[in-house]
């Protein structure tokens, strides 16, 4: 089956009763590259993590833009096999129909065989209003956080929404680590 156009997405959206606010922006890559865009977008800004365990299954992760997440640590957290590895571009395109830079919790649309693992953030999932790219890097959508869970379970994808963890804090130069 053919993967959807960022058009047939918003459709997809509207179809569901699914009130969207989309802009039009020059392509972002990074979240660094996306500051400008955030400024001008309310709500949650979002970036998004493909990831697979050791068994070789897959798990979307989407997060505050500015959460910092302990990857070593996640696997627990997200009930995967061992620690996580990123999935290939390769692999992005097949399953979620997307390319590196443009990877979004709307990409689940594209999963038909239910082969990823949906995990929201509970820090995201704190703000009203949460903003994705529409399956391309170069426009931002916002919808509320409840109609986003409502259209990631109309994909088939219940999401897990949890705290992930958080990295280690760093102990400053003077202070001796507890032995």
């Amino acid at each position: 089956m053919a993967h959807l156009s960022p058009q047939n997405l918003l459709d997809r959206l509207s179809e569901l009763g699914i009130k969207a606010e989309t802009v039009e922006h020059d392509p972002v890559f990074t979240v660094a590259e996306s500051a400008s865009v955030k400024e001008q977008i309310p709500g949650a800004h979002s970036k998004n993590l493909f990831v697979k365990d050791k068994k070789g299954r897959f798990f979307l992760i989407s997060a505050k833009h500015d959460t910092a997440i302990d990857l070593k640590r996640t696997h627990e957290a997200i009930g995967a096999s061992g620690r996580l590895s990123f999935g290939s571009a390769d692999q992005l395109r097949a399953l979620l129909g997307v390319e590196p830079g443009s990877v979004t919790a709307f990409a689940v649309v594209n999963d038909t065989d239910g082969k990823v693992t949906m995990v929201l953030d509970a820090n995201l999932m704190e703000h009203e209003r949460v903003n994705f790219h529409p399956l391309v890097n170069s426009m931002t959508t916002g919808v509320s956080r409840d109609d986003l869970v409502a259209f990631l379970r109309a994909t088939g994808h219940d999401p897990l929404i949890l705290r992930l963890p958080e990295p280690p804090a760093e102990l400053p130069d003077d202070t001796q680590a507890p032995m």
